[in-house]
């Protein structure tokens, strides 16, 4: 819409009928439409030209299409752009009287009203660079309606008013703009003026898309670009914890591309955005109320919003009436420091936090300057009529202020003359917050510096064609925008220099909205933010100095509440992924930083405390026993007794032939022999089995959770169960000649006992198995033991218990001769 309406003004300037012939339109040219006279103007051999935003917010009305419409009107009128306008000319008055910088040349000025509004704003700076008409002349130059052109055709215009034409321009044209302050407007204004290589530097414009050189090649500025305030942004409450934030904008290009770069980076500092909401520039009652049931909706209690002060001021209105209270507003830097919104909101807005350009402590002489007016002396500009009228709610007598906001300028009370502008605060003489000012102020020294390097160039040594230099007097605003480019100064203290996309080194001051105990606002700075410095360095904040909008402390704003060590983070699904659930580390894991995404593992000698947020060492169980597998051989020597013992008693009966010499085999030498030969496979196995995979010491960390238990290992299984397997056949053969010898005499049968003894070992040893394999750890030494003990003291029981109670009880019975009669 922008391109549009520039290419209508383009051709409303550069047409006039289609009678006209080509040749008339190369020597004559014609102004139509209204002229608006008012601005400020003082001539030069350069005149700047200068567009600001004196009046925002346009009040809509639907024009009848029965006659022509009235101009526009706007609710508001920005004392604050008016000191901004007045700096330019203050700059512009400073450096022609300097002696050092452009001595044989003068600044001019050439400073009008862009209303905030692409329309006024092009109509503007197509006056700027094609010079403005004075009063219509007589001469060659001027054209009336139906009066012939110098060749002889006739232009109708429709009106029957005096057409201005190109001999009455009166006010040079500007080879370069400064302006405007909307990031919205400076793009409609590059995209018409662009094809034209008029150099505009902006003093406000941030939108990070103005960077991009390609689309916008005669562009600079003073204002840093956002994609620095973004970043500073989302440090910002990423700093507080604010994970949980409102991000909302006027519907322009300046917020949709703030929003935009905020939510990537954002994003990086682990922040989420509870709504992303844009609002129309006409804010009415239904977008209001869309926009504030957002609010209401959410559980957010920090919102980012990147507007205008206008905005602001018709949004604190409607939370008023709903009565939206305890918010942390985040100013974007186009409205951090508008102290104009205290007086009206500063019960909502104090605490606000927001990053303002970087100020200047002092324009030496600029207070004065601003201080100067009187009503004797202001008449003679609409604007610092307006401004005195606004001020002072009075009519100066005889005023060109055609302006009325809230209230009608007829109907105030007439001036006395003995008001002073330094009687009542106005944002147009405070000085105390020199930001926009002092960008305006560079900008103005940005130019007059280029044009030194111009007047200092040698011919043959330029950076043009040939060698060439631009002559200021005469100079191509290409020529100068290329001197602009690669210009560097220093002011006031600072160094200013620009990056290859003509923007400045970002540094702001982090400021805090205080109220004072008199009611009366304090913009106080609580922080910086500097992009030169590396990202750990690059914010700074004081945070004992802030003051917060409810309470002594920040607000929480987050959507999950942290998870704290000791539990790990769960994503919700389809949600943010600032929303979250907290689940507690698995068995075995541990996390000891808040909001973890993952618990680790503690290592196989350490187990997590209670909280699961620290690994421990341990608790270290053993049984104290050193040879645990030694029993296979005593058993082997054991049994092997009892089984020499009992086939000696049984074939000394058996052999009842006479002559027979079987128990020559039987003998006590024999016996020592089958004990020994029996034990020795015994040790046979256990030695293979020792020197193969023998049985070790063991850590074992996977029984119990919280402790190492250090066990005997059996090493070889088969090993193990070859001990087993041969004692266990050395009990089944001593249980079967027990058996046999079951009819023998009394005195010399033990078979019972035998019997007994190798039931209850079979009993043991098979209980043993299902044990011993179900049975881990320490444990499983334990089984060990008590079968050995257990089939050990069944032997012992059950073989010498009796022969113990006849030796104790009854002695009687223990002789040779007892036992020999029959």
């Amino acid at each position: 819409m922008a391109l549009i309406a520039a290419n209508i003004i383009l051709v409303m300037f550069l047409l006039k009928n289609l009678n006209v012939s080509s040749c008339a339109l190369l020597t004559d040219c014609a102004f139509i439409g209204e002229e608006e006279t008012n601005s400020f103007y003082e001539d030069g051999d350069v005149v700047l030209g200068g567009v600001f935003p004196l009046h925002y917010t346009r009040v809509s009305s639907l024009p009848p299409y029965t006659s022509k419409p009235e101009p526009d009107s706007h609710k508001y009128f920005s004392a604050r752009a008016l000191r901004w306008m007045q700096t330019m000319t203050f700059a512009i008055r400073e450096i022609n009287q300097r002696s050092d910088l452009l001595p044989e040349l003068s600044l001019g000025f050439h400073i009008r009203d862009s209303c905030n509004e692409v329309p006024v704003s092009l109509k503007a700076s197509l006056l700027l660079v094609n010079g403005q008409p004075g009063p219509p002349a007589t001469g060659n130059g001027s054209l009336s309606v139906g009066e012939l052109s110098g060749k002889g055709d006739r232009i109708s215009l429709g009106s029957r008013s005096p057409v201005l034409g190109c001999a009455d321009v009166t006010r040079s044209p500007s080879p370069v703009i400064i302006g405007d302050a909307s990031s919205g407007v400076s793009m409609a204004l590059l995209r018409s003026l662009g094809p034209f290589q008029i150099p505009l530097v902006s003093y406000f414009a941030s939108c990070s898309c103005l960077s991009e050189q390609t689309e916008f090649p005669m562009f600079m500025r003073t204002m840093p670009s956002d994609a620095f305030q973004v970043r500073a942004l989302a440090r910002l409450v990423s700093h507080f914890g604010w994970t949980w934030v409102g991000v909302i904008g006027l519907e322009s290009d300046y917020a949709r591309f703030a929003i935009q770069l905020f939510l990537h980076e954002s994003s990086l500092h682990g922040v989420c955005a509870a709504y992303v909401h844009l609002y129309p520039v006409v804010l009415s009652q239904q977008p209001l109320d869309e926009l504030l049931d957002i609010i209401q909706g959410s559980s957010s209690k920090v919102i980012i919003n990147f507007c205008s002060e206008s905005e602001v001021q018709s949004i604190m209105r409607a939370i008023r009436h709903r009565n939206i209270t305890g918010i942390q507003w985040i100013a974007g830097e186009a409205w951090a420091t508008a102290k104009s919104l205290w007086e009206e909101f500063g019960d909502l807005l104090s605490g606000t936090l927001g990053f303002g350009i970087r100020r200047a402590e002092e324009i030496p002489g600029l207070r004065q300057h601003l201080s100067r007016l009187r009503p004797s002396n202001i008449q003679e500009s609409a604007f610092l009529t307006e401004l005195w009228e606004e001020t002072l709610n009075c009519r100066l007598n005889g005023s060109v202020n055609t302006h009325s906001h809230m209230v009608n300028h007829l109907d105030r009370k007439p001036c006395s003359g003995m008001e002073d502008l330094n009687d009542v605060y106005s944002a147009f003489s405070d000085v105390s917050q020199l930001r926009v000012s002092y960008n305006v102020y560079k900008a103005v020294y940005l130019v007059a510096h280029a044009l030194q390097r111009m007047s200092d160039c040698e011919a043959g040594q330029g950076p043009f064609v040939n060698g060439t230099c631009g002559k200021p007097q005469s100079l191509e605003p290409w020529q100068l925008f290329h001197y602009m480019k690669n210009t560097k100064f220093s002011i006031l203290g600072e160094k200013v220099d620009f990056d290859r996309n003509g923007d400045p080194i970002a540094s702001y001051d982090l400021m805090n909205w205080r109220r004072e105990q008199d009611g009366s606002l304090r913009l106080l700075k609580v922080g910086f933010y500097d992009a030169s410095l590396s990202p750990e360095l690059s914010l700074v904040v004081n945070e004992s100095a802030i003051q917060w909008p409810v309470g002594q402390q920040a607000v929480r704003s987050v959507c999950s509440e942290s998870c704290p060590p000791g539990k790990r983070v769960a994503r919700r699904k389809g949600k943010p992924v600032c929303c979250f659930d907290c689940v507690t580390c698995a068995e075995g894991e541990v996390s000891n930083n808040t909001d973890s995404l993952d618990c680790t593992r503690c290592p196989d000698d350490m187990w997590p405390n209670d909280m699961r947020n620290l690994c421990l060492p341990k608790n270290v169980e053993f049984l104290s026993y050193k040879e645990p597998m030694a029993f296979g051989i005593s058993f082997a020597l054991c049994i092997s007794c009892l089984l020499a013992k009992t086939v000696v008693v049984l074939m000394a009966f058996r052999a009842t032939l006479p002559g027979s010499g079987v128990m020559k085999w039987f003998g006590p030498n024999q016996q020592r022999a089958s004990v020994l030969l029996c034990t020795v496979i015994q040790g046979l196995i256990c030695l293979i089995w020792l020197l193969t995979y023998p049985p070790f010491t063991n850590s074992n960390t996977g029984y119990l959770r919280n402790t190492i238990i250090i066990e005997c290992a059996t090493g070889s299984e088969v090993g193990f169960w070859c001990v087993l397997g041969y004692i266990g056949l050395l009990a089944c053969l001593c249980f079967f000649m027990a058996y046999l010898a079951r009819e023998l005499p009394d005195n010399f049968n033990e078979a019972k006992f035998i019997t007994f003894s190798m039931l209850i070992f079979f009993a043991v040893w098979i209980t043993f198995i299902p044990v011993y394999v179900s049975t881990a750890g320490k444990y499983t030494v334990a089984v060990h033991i008590f079968a050995i003990l257990a089939s050990a003291y069944g032997l012992l029981v059950c073989i010498f218990a009796p022969k113990c109670y006849i030796i104790i009880f009854k002695p009687a019975k223990n002789s040779k001769k007892n036992i020999m009669r029959k």
